[in-house]
């Protein structure tokens, strides 16, 4: 079932899945509407998703074009279309000018409250928050109702399954649930009643799901994402206040974007193709030349914006982990290719030249080396899975740092295998293990290669110290279960073991 569900979720890149899940949720609030069950308009519901989408993209090109940046069409709709799920719709003088304000204070608040070209807050949330401060006006947060909830509720939890950051929103919603439950025995009110409320009808799952998880105002680690769900929960009860400054829920996560802003890496790059190298039959190396130096850690992964025409389902926005070292000038990723129903982003990459416009940020993850040297390490890769081993192993050769490594790459021959010569060098000069498990009938070239598959069997045969190793598991989400599986059928610790999961290749 999980299975499926994954498969599914992986056709769509999470920008592009959270676009298609707001748009449902307001056709659903309109089917809702227009049946009596949900006590609006559907017209002006409908009237002012559109108003707000028209303004947004209105003030998205005017910022682009002025400062030369490339046009993230799906981020745009994204916030309008939030803004129409938490303010009223209202067409008189006052309500249009109130979606006006909030849908250009929100697209400036992207180019303007910057540092180093990324933004600070929530487009939708800060905007929200300067309306209230300036002209009193604040959302109503009308998607918080309870024939809404099942809806956002579904949704949402495919959402968060798809980005994989389950730990994040448990801390928030937990977190919140706790502040209110002690606020209502504070105050001497009902606590199931206020439960129910909050869960029920309030704007709690809206924003854990759709606000709250935004990547680039959230933090790229798990212990600071954890952090970073607990402050936002504990400001979120509306009791909570400073003086006369009370909590809303745009004032919460707003706080909350402000530590993730103290937390998170500074990056936001601009970098120029210099090449595309040939790395398998099927996959690519794209070398970028960045245009300013930045810090990061081998095996960590940016967020890539390629703007293009007709783009379809998967979107214009993908994750990609650095295969190049931070001991390297350059920026280099690992792109696998399918010749048949590519998607339109990998389609621009290959067309891809010297003057065309990449956005890279985001910048995070903690699939990286750890600070003990130590302590023993099995890198264990599927498929193009294998680029974050790449930019580890390019590291310590750089550094001339020796680490007791063992390297386990499946492939399906041997024209599937990237990066044979750092792996060979890293062999020689620091001692690696390497090994390479074909899953073809091919003849295997020397005593380096295995036939078959990753199975027990042959963990149990390439690993020597099974209980005292950390593994690293990178590749299509099956192959990373299924390892993850034997490695704990072989009494393996879950705390030794770290993932990475490659999906969504298309």
């Amino acid at each position: 079932m999980f299975k499926f569900v994954d498969e599914l979720l992986d056709r769509f890149s999470m920008y592009r899945l959270l676009l298609y899940y707001l748009i449902g949720l307001v056709l659903v609030a309109v089917g809702l509407s227009a049946a009596g069950v949900l006590h609006m308009s559907a017209i002006d519901i409908a009237g002012s998703a559109i108003y707000l989408t028209v303004i947004c993209w209105i003030i998205n090109q005017i910022f682009a074009r002025f400062l030369k940046l490339p046009v993230n069409s799906d981020s745009t709709y994204i916030t309008a279309l939030i803004l129409a799920l938490i303010i009223t719709p209202n067409f008189s003088q006052d309500g249009f000018l109130f979606l006006s304000a909030a849908a250009s204070l929100a697209i400036a608040s992207k180019y303007l409250i910057t540092y180093k070209k990324r933004h600070i807050f929530n487009p939708a949330g800060i905007a929200i928050v300067l309306t209230a401060l300036g002209p009193q006006q604040s959302a109503s947060w009308w998607i918080g109702t309870s024939v809404m909830m099942p809806f956002v509720l579904a949704g949402g939890l495919l959402l968060v399954r798809r980005i994989r950051r389950g730990a994040m929103v448990s801390s928030f919603l937990g977190t919140a649930l706790l502040a209110t439950v002690i606020s209502a025995a504070v105050r001497h009110v009902g606590i199931a009643s206020t439960l129910h409320q909050t869960i029920f009808s309030s704007s709690l799952l809206f924003l854990a799901f759709v606000m709250f998880t935004e990547p680039l105002t959230s933090p790229s680690t798990r212990k600071h994402q954890v952090w970073y769900g607990v402050l936002t929960g504990l400001l979120f009860p509306p009791q909570i206040h400073l003086g006369s400054f009370y909590s809303t829920p745009e004032r919460a996560l707003s706080v909350g974007n402000i530590f993730a802003f103290i937390v998170n890496p500074k990056v936001k790059l601009m970098p120029a193709l210099t090449r595309k190298e040939k790395i398998t039959q099927d996959s690519m190396d794209f070398v970028f030349a960045p245009d300013q130096k930045f810090a990061y850690e081998p095996g960590q992964y940016m967020d890539f914006t390629l703007p293009h025409r007709q783009i379809d389902s998967r979107g214009q926005r993908r994750y990609f982990t650095l295969a190049s070292s931070p001991t390297e000038d350059n920026i280099r990723i690992g792109v696998k290719f399918y010749q048949k129903n590519g998607s339109s982003f990998k389609k621009a990459m290959l067309a891809m030249d010297k003057q065309t416009p990449v956005i890279a940020a985001n910048l995070g993850g903690d699939f990286t080396l750890p600070r003990d040297a130590s302590r023993k390490l099995v890198f264990i890769a599927g498929g193009i899975g294998i680029t974050p081993f790449r930019s580890m192993l390019k590291y310590l050769l750089d550094k001339d740092e020796k680490r007791d490594a063992t390297l386990l790459y499946g492939a399906a021959t041997t024209k599937d295998i990237a990066y044979a010569d750092i792996f060979s060098e890293a062999h020689k000069r620091l001692g690696t293990k390497v090994r390479y498990v074909l899953s073809s009938t091919e003849k295997l070239p020397d005593a380096r290669f295995r036939a078959g598959r990753i199975t027990p069997e042959l963990l149990k045969g390439e690993v020597a110290d099974l209980h005292n190793s950390l593994f690293y598991i990178s590749g299509p989400h099956a192959m990373v279960v299924d390892v993850e599986h034997s490695l704990r059928q072989l009494g393996v610790s879950r705390t030794h073991i770290k993932t990475d999961f490659f999906s969504g290749y298309s």
